[in-house]
């Protein structure tokens, strides 16, 4: 179901401010992710009551699954042991069947509230936070860590990571960064593999895997079959199912098949959001993210013909025009998928939870 030795995983990464409970949904019909991570839950007050855990993973009333029936694990962040231990005992009883606690998160509001990678600096206090979410949660429920390499010394990981299979961790996921290197270009995979090598939980490696030959390079250094992809699954709409087929992973009979295209994503995006009651400027905030990271990565050559769109129906029109005018679609996409208006397998209706 999550991840288990010698079963090889690719993981929907959380990404802040990217990664709510629509783009899950439609993300896990799109594509093979063995399962999805929420949004991080801020616990920094008190013990946050069932409906916050509701607004931030609607998925606790299905199972804790998508609507195609992909398992969602629940990130918790922040560094009080006896608030997290609660939180976590609280978000089982409303239907979590995983946990995930964030060491990673390098936001400097974050950071300054102890949260996220400020941890990284206190291994002691990682183990204990562990020690804590994993006695308060039945046996059966697995608890994770999300760590990066270090604060600002990426040596840190092996303690960090030692100390998270200490407090009984069920596997521990790493992002090749230090907390001082942000999102900035290389990620290290290398150390990711030492850890690996020394402890008797899986592993997973996150970080910079933008094609099927990122995530060749990154098995070869960490020797890992689990793999957490984030912006990278954004930019081409084919690389997870690439990755799959290449671990051998079997793709979900609910999950799309054949090649997804942008068109008929962006129109099921806008449709999923109307469902949703979404605000139309968060909608065309979504659409711009996630239309820039595959602007960044080549993989569409048409963002600038749409970006200064100010509402979704304005967006969709630019890309239904950027459709119309092309005699040879693939020409828009570089190494991706076609933009046509045809419809696909994944695209359907069902209404979203309000």
């Amino acid at each position: 179901m999550f991840i288990q030795p010698g079963r090889p995983a690719s993981v929907l990464a959380p990404m802040d401010g990217v990664t709510d409970f629509l783009m899950r949904r439609v993300l896990s019909q799109l594509m093979p992710f063995s399962y999805c991570v929420t949004e991080f839950l801020r616990v920094s007050g008190l013990v946050p009551p069932p409906h916050v855990f509701r607004r931030s993973m609607p998925e606790l009333d299905s199972s804790a699954k998508t609507a195609v029936g992909t398992p969602v694990q629940l990130q918790l962040l922040g560094g009080d042991p006896e608030k997290l231990a609660l939180s976590a005992q609280r978000a089982v009883e409303c239907g979590a069947s995983a946990i995930d606690l964030n060491f990673g998160c390098p936001a400097p509001t974050v950071n300054r509230h102890d949260g996220g990678a400020t941890l990284l600096q206190y291994p002691d206090r990682i183990e204990g936070i562990v020690r804590a979410v994993r006695g308060s949660v039945p046996p059966h429920i697995p608890v994770s860590a999300k760590l990066r390499l270090g604060w600002d010394d990426p040596a840190a990981i092996e303690e960090n990571a030692e100390r998270v299979a200490l407090g009984g961790a069920s596997w521990i996921t790493i992002h090749g960064r230090t907390r001082f290197q942000g999102y900035t270009p290389p990620a290290y995979w290398q150390p990711i593999g030492r850890v690996r090598r020394s402890l008797n939980i899986p592993v997973v490696a996150n970080g910079e895997i933008w094609s099927l030959d990122d995530l060749k390079r990154c098995q070869d250094e960490t020797g890992s079959s689990h793999f957490m992809i984030g912006r990278g699954a954004l930019a081409d709409l084919t690389l997870v199912a690439k990755c799959a087929q290449h671990l051998g992973i079997s793709r979900s009979a609910d999950c799309s098949t054949g090649e997804p295209e942008w068109l008929a994503v962006l129109e099921h995006i806008c449709r999923s959001s109307r469902d949703a009651r979404e605000s139309d400027r968060r909608t065309v905030s979504r659409l711009k993210q996630w239309l820039n990271y595959a602007h960044k990565r080549r993989t569409i050559a048409w963002f600038d013909r749409v970006k200064q769109a100010q509402s979704s129906k304005d967006l969709m029109s630019a890309v239904r025009a950027v459709a119309g005018t092309q005699n040879h679609p693939t020409s828009l996409l570089g190494s991706s998928s076609a933009l046509t208006a045809r419809s696909t397998p994944f695209l359907t209706q069902n209404q979203l939870p309000t």
